[in-house]
């Protein structure tokens, strides 16, 4: 099943993540429909799976090492054989300048994909989001919700919604 909208309508899908797994899941079903240029918005707060969602992502790509939080580092770079993903957490910012001092605009770019956790921390500075993805704690569970916002987050999203297997 298909899922149009306007051009400038942004679409919208919620869903229930049981557990840690049912997270690593829908980070890899996630992964599959990733294209270079993505920019993904990662809301939630601490402790809700933004970066078990990451994990997720980037073992669906094929990554098998460690994924760490890039809370200290701010970023994690990981160039792989199909896309170079770069995950960015700027809980630790305290002014949205410290973007722009950081250097981190050149990794946005059409041949990358960027996971951003904490993108409220660089307000306006940050490149606008494809998809923005809401976690929220639900018990011991979490809840998603996925709002794509361009063409090609809209893109992702439809195909994510119609793959198969389907998602968690």
């Amino acid at each position: 099943m298909m899922i149009h909208t306007a051009n400038d309508t942004p679409l919208r899908h919620s869903l229930h993540l049981a557990d840690e797994a049912a997270t690593l899941a829908f980070g890899a079903a996630i992964a599959r429909q990733l294209t270079p240029g993505l920019v993904i918005y990662l809301y939630g707060n601490l402790g809700v799976g933004k970066t078990t969602l990451s994990r997720g992502i980037l073992r669906g790509l094929g990554f098998d090492g460690k994924v760490k939080s890039p809370t200290y580092a701010l970023v994690e770079v990981y160039e792989l054989s199909r896309i170079n993903l770069y995950h960015f957490d700027l809980y630790r910012f305290n002014d949205a300048l410290e973007w722009e001092e950081a250097g981190f605009r050149e990794y946005f770019n059409d041949t990358s994909v960027c996971l951003v956790e904490w993108p409220e921390k660089a307000a306006e500075l940050l490149p606008a989001p494809d998809i923005s993805l809401y976690l929220t704690p639900d018990g011991d569970a979490r809840n998603a919700e996925l709002v794509a916002i361009t063409p090609g987050g809209r893109t992702c999203l439809n195909q994510l919604l119609t793959a198969s297997p389907p998602m968690p």
